[in-house]
């Protein structure tokens, strides 16, 4: 049965003609001002807003070469240096833009797209097509790619994430080849929601907000490049909507963000949501950064950076601290470990946008999904349960030990307060262990990141151990769940509102005011992943005893509207109403019915 539907819930498509129904008009009862049905088609929501514009679909993708052989004059090697050519006027395009993209999650894509471009994979395995084949070089380009992606999407994880980025890579050499250019953005010279089947890293990367109005993909997920830089940009979304294919150019539509609701032909009901949601954005834009309960209890929020460009729109936004401080992002694109000057500077950059505020840096989490050469050997079975995070540093210290030196000089002369911590850590002899490298190098405050179950079971222990734990809630939420947090089939398990993970950061919360004790200011407990960022979720986080919350800044004011709204008992009461609900749905649902405040947001 197809999703699009007319908005009262008959069946629809959006290019046959329908007049009014019984009843309808132009009151937002169902009907649009032309006196035509709306028709709406749904998806996922992750990127929350409310927005109408007409739609601007993106041009069809390259077209697989055929598989006509190639002249039997062209010889393989001259092949070879056409594929060695484009290969590398690709590169230098992507390595163009990322540089005038900057160090923000735009410049970090293109470079690693960049990265991909001349991996010696890829052109191994095009000399060999070449070799052992009379393919054409547009042909053993897109076959070596396709196969490339078949192999990382078999291996799962982030690697399996990654499979788009090569197909990417390989459809802009094979363009280079043909001389034509590679698929974009559209440009129809006005304001547009782009809709397409889904987005290429290098197309998402280069989105402006003041031009795309909203995404609609066909595809997609919670964790794709599309969602999570569509959240850092402010621009609403909505992914894996299956009917979206069906929305044709110029048709107007409205975007709903927060539900996932793609509505053709919109209505004044529509209208006057897409007004209330402007009047609210420009209500929060005024967030001064400070945050309280409705009781005066004051709660510490804070934004997630990945670099110096992120921390300076974290500051611009309201933030006055960093609660993750990505550090491995500053260096996706290098073969090589940076040098002492490059992190100093890198930091000394971070810090400098929080005078008199606190920074919490997690250190290299390499491996699994981020791969960095000179940390991580290769690939592995797998990844995400190997060697990564704090584990590298068992193998080669030397990094994190030069690492943490770097980021002690950073702080040295300024007020901001540095705190770090390492992520992957599972065990009290690996929390000691990084406590005593933070303090040979002057770093007088420690921690860890909790994203397994047995560091959350021991997390008092743990806080004996170090200063202050943060909740990674992306990877507790897949480990706990045992489900892959970039695989679309099991994404009802990868959800924070799972009540086993409710309970296992209730734990953690409990551990901390057990070691904390009367001292408000020892045993810090935060959250630092995308949980944090959800309104609903950040009530009943801090209901459970969390004393901290991080997400990307532009959630800050959202997250900081709605929890004023609630007193210190009533946050606990709805947490304790959340952990014993019997599955995610019931909690959210249940969280949802107690806040009233987010119907008023838009939310």
């Amino acid at each position: 049965m197809s999703d699009l539907r007319y908005a009262d819930g008959g069946a629809a498509h959006v290019g046959s003609p329908a007049g009014p129904a019984e009843g309808d008009g132009p009151d937002g009862t169902g009907a649009s001002g032309d006196g035509q049905r709306s028709v709406a088609l749904s998806g996922v929501g992750v990127s929350p807003g409310h927005v109408i514009g007409p739609v601007a679909r993106m041009a069809p993708p390259i077209a697989e070469p055929d598989a006509a052989p190639r002249p039997g004059t062209a010889e393989a090697a001259t092949e070879h240096a056409r594929f060695t050519a484009a290969r590398d006027a690709v590169a230098a395009e992507l390595t163009r833009r990322a540089e005038a993209a900057g160090d923000g999650t735009a410049g970090e894509v293109l470079g690693a797209l960049a990265m991909m471009a001349t991996d010696p994979t890829l052109d191994g395995d095009v000399a060999t097509a070449l070799a052992d084949t009379q393919d054409s070089v547009e042909r053993a380009t897109w076959l070596a790619a396709g196969r490339i992606a078949d192999q990382l999407a078999g291996l799962g994880g982030y690697l399996a994430e990654r499979a788009g980025d090569v197909r990417d890579v390989g459809n802009r050499i094979v363009a280079e080849l043909r001389g034509v250019p590679a698929p974009g953005l559209p440009t129809p010279g006005h304001p547009y929601v782009l809709v397409a089947d889904d987005l290429a890293p290098a197309d998402t990367a280069t989105l402006d907000p003041e031009t795309v109005l909203a995404i609609v993909t066909e595809g997609g997920g919670q964790q794709s490049h599309t969602a999570i830089l569509a959240r850092a940009l402010g621009i609403p979304a909505v992914v894996a909507a299956p009917a979206a294919g069906q929305l044709a150019d110029g048709t107007e539509v409205y975007v709903n963000g927060v539900h996932g609701e793609v509505v053709a032909r919109p209505d004044a009901g529509h209208r006057d949501r897409v007004a209330a949601w402007s009047l609210v954005s420009r209500r929060l834009a005024r967030f001064s950064g400070a945050a309280t309960l409705a009781d005066g209890r004051p709660v510490t929020l804070l934004a997630n950076v990945g670099g110096p460009e992120d921390a300076a729109a974290a500051a611009r936004l309201g933030a006055r601290g960093v609660g993750l401080f990505r550090t491995e992002f500053c260096f996706l694109g290098n073969t090589e470990e940076p040098t002492f000057d490059e992190q100093l500077r890198a930091y000394r950059e971070v810090l400098a946008q929080f005078p008199g505020g606190t920074a919490v840096v997690r250190t290299l989490d390499a491996g699994s999904d981020k791969p960095l050469p000179f940390v991580t050997t290769g690939r592995e079975a797998n990844p995400a349960l190997g060697v990564r995070g704090f584990r590298t540093a068992e193998r080669d210290p030397g990094v994190l030990r030069r690492q943490l030196h770097a980021l002690a000089a950073a702080a040295a002369g300024t007020d901001t307060q540095l705190k770090v911590m390492a992520p992957m850590v599972t065990t009290v002899a690996e929390a000691a262990g990084f406590r005593e490298l933070c303090a040979e190098a002057g770093i007088t405050t420690s921690g860890v990141m909790i994203e397994v179950p047995a560091a959350a079971l021991d997390a008092e222990a743990l806080l004996r151990t170090v200063d202050f734990v943060s909740i990674g809630t992306n990877d507790l939420t897949q480990y706990t769940m045992a489900a892959d947090r970039e695989h679309g089939a099991l994404s009802a398990f990868h959800d924070p509102w799972q009540p086993a993970v409710l309970r296992l950061v209730r734990h953690v919360a409990e551990a901390g005011g057990t070691v904390r004790g009367d001292d408000p200011t020892g045993a810090g407990v935060g959250v630092c992943g995308e949980a944090a960022a959800d309104p609903a979720l950040a009530v009943v986080l801090v209901g459970l005893g969390v004393t901290s919350l991080s997400m990307t800044a532009r959630a800050l004011p959202t997250v900081a509207a709605v929890l004023a709204s609630v007193t210190e008992a009533e946050a606990a009461r709805l947490a304790r109403a959340c952990v014993g609900a019997p599955d995610a749905q019931t909690a959210r649902a249940t969280a949802r019915d107690a806040l009233p405040v987010l119907t008023e947001l838009g939310l």
